[in-house]
Formats: C-alpha cells, structure tokens, sequence
C-alpha cells in the first residue's frame, strides 16, 4: 500500500518568528477605535467603577486623551456625551452647547487630521427615562417621534465637526432619515455607521454605568433578540440599502457568527464593537489571576477581526497600540 508523505503543519509553529511570519491576522493601531465618555461638569478623568481602566473624561482630559490616541495611531475615537440634566426628549443632545457637541468641538480642534472623531447618534444618555428614543403617551419608544429628534442630533453633531455619525438608535428608517437631512443642509461629506445589528445584551451593563443610564425596563422593542441570526444580516442589509458608509455589529464576541455572515455580504465596510461587558469580564477575570491579561486581551481582538471585522471598537485601543493604561 503507498501512502504519500506525512503532513506536518507544525512546521509553521516552530518558532515565535515563524508563527508571527504566517499569521493570517493582525492587530493593527489604525483599524482601532477608542470609546471615550465626556461627563458635563466633570474636573479631571474619574475612573468608572465597573470598567475598571476606563474614565469619564473632563474636556481637558479629553484634550489630552485624543491627543494620545492621535500619537498612537489609533484609527478613531468615538465620543459619549454624559450630561448633567436629562429630560424626556433628550434636549441636551441638539443644544449647540450640550457636552456632547462641546466635547465634539474639542476634538475635532486637537486631533485635526489624524484620526477621525466619531459621535454617537442616540438619545439614550439624554433622555430622563433612559431611552434611545422619545416616548408615547403609553411610554412606549415611538419610532417616528423619534427619527424626528436624529434628525436634529445629527444636525448638530455635524455641524460641530462630527465626521461619523454612530447611528446607534435601532429605529426603523434611521439611515434613510439622517442621511435625507445632512444632505438637505449640504452636509454631504458626514459619513454615517449604521448599527445595524445591535442586540439587546446583557453585556451592555458597565456601560450603563458609564452613561449614568437612568433606563427603567429594557429594550428588547428596537433591539434585536440575542437568538435571531437570520435577522441580523437583514437589519444590516437594511442600513446598506439606506445609504450606509459603514455597517456595525455590536457587540462583537457573543455574535461572531452574525459579524461573519455580514463581512461575508457587505459591500461596504464592517466593524464591530468590544462592548462594556466584554472589556469587565476580562479585566475582572484577570484581577483575579483566573486568566494572563494580556494574551486574554490580545485573542479577544484577535477574534473579532478574524471573524471579518474591518475595523474594532475597543476599550483597549491605546492599550494595545502601546500607549499607558
């Protein structure tokens, strides 16, 4: 009987500098965007309790931190506004001098052409009773009520040098809406990200702390079922056809199956987002010396991108490109 030569594939594992040469996946400081939180009233970064690492950002600390993230050649930062009074339809978003389109402002000013400032579309830290969009008069989240009020966030986020707009809202229509009125006011070069699948998780919770969310409920009514994959690819599909520039999936670990049946469609780009629950588990878990921080850190990313992701949110960006914890 003849039988051909052993197949020996760890000849390609044989050594560190081996293994770095054929990697098929890398991790690289410009596919990165760092999530940053901006807290009205606030006097220098105050560390947030269940995100250990991660801050509320005064401006000025701000200022400083984009200015790092620009050094490191971070990819982009994404900015959360959290303002010192909220109320039912999230007025804080559309004031010209709301913290988020201050900070937006401050930004812009200190990162010029080194990365792009990026915002997040969504009532959900403005709102008194914690939604991403205005109520009815039976409390439910009233998705053209709502598409009204983007409109307006988005207005503002571009005027005040916004270069993507994170359509994170879950409305029916969102794409279309925002898109309609940047180009109606000539504001044709704002690009927008569709989250297109953004589940309803329960790895979301440090954030919510880190926004001071003051939501009572859930919202399971516009964000997708952690069960439906089918359904993931079709809200991305939706985005696409809207007029998306880049289409997300959020979060990203627990929903690698959905970020790779996306990257494996889009025509456009694909990113993902490392959410607030995923960053916690890890940063607790390695507290604990349960699991080695850094490797933990480095395949967590890794994943993400090699399920097809073209760029990553992460709450480790300037960790990883090199820059201080």
């Amino acid at each position: 009987m003849t039988t051909g030569p052993l197949i020996r594939p760890r000849r390609l594992r044989t050594s560190a500098a081996m293994r770095r040469l054929v990697a098929e996946t890398a991790i690289r400081p410009e596919k990165l965007v760092l999530p940053m939180f901006v807290r009205e009233g606030a006097t220098g970064p105050q560390e947030i309790p269940s995100m250990p690492g991660v801050v509320h950002h005064s401006l000025d600390s701000l200022k400083a931190a984009v200015a790092e993230a620009a050094t490191l050649g971070l990819g982009g930062v994404m900015l959360f506004g959290i303002p010192e009074k909220k109320d039912a339809i999230g007025s804080g978003a559309t004031d010209e001098q709301g913290i988020l389109n201050v900070a937006t402002r401050v930004a812009v000013a200190e990162a010029g052409d080194a990365l792009v400032v990026q915002t997040d579309l969504c009532l959900d830290e403005f709102t008194d009773h914690g939604h991403c969009g205005v109520l009815d008069a039976e409390g439910r989240v009233d998705n053209d009520a709502s598409l009204l009020r983007y409109r307006e966030m988005a207005i503002a986020q571009a005027v005040s040098g916004s270069q993507l707009l994170g359509l994170s809202g879950m409305m029916d229509g969102q794409v279309t809406a925002v898109r309609e009125e940047l180009d109606s006011h000539g504001l044709i070069d704002t690009a927008i990200l569709g989250y297109g699948a953004k589940y309803a998780s329960a790895f979301y919770g440090p954030f919510r702390d880190a926004v001071q969310s003051s939501l009572e409920g859930d919202r399971a009514t516009y964000q997708q079922h952690p069960a439906n994959r089918r359904e993931g690819l079709r809200e991305v599909m939706l985005d696409i056809e809207q007029g998306a520039d880049i289409v997300m999936v959020k979060p990203a670990m627990s929903y690698l199956d959905v970020l790779a049946d996306v990257a494996d469609v889009s025509d456009i780009p694909v990113w993902a987002y490392q959410v607030s629950g995923e960053y916690s588990m890890i940063e607790a878990a390695a507290a604990q010396g349960w699991i080695d921080r850094e490797r933990a850190i480095e395949e967590s990313v890794l994943s993400i991108f090699r399920a097809g992701a073209d760029a990553v949110l992460t709450y480790w960006a300037a960790e990883i490109a090199g820059g201080k914890r």
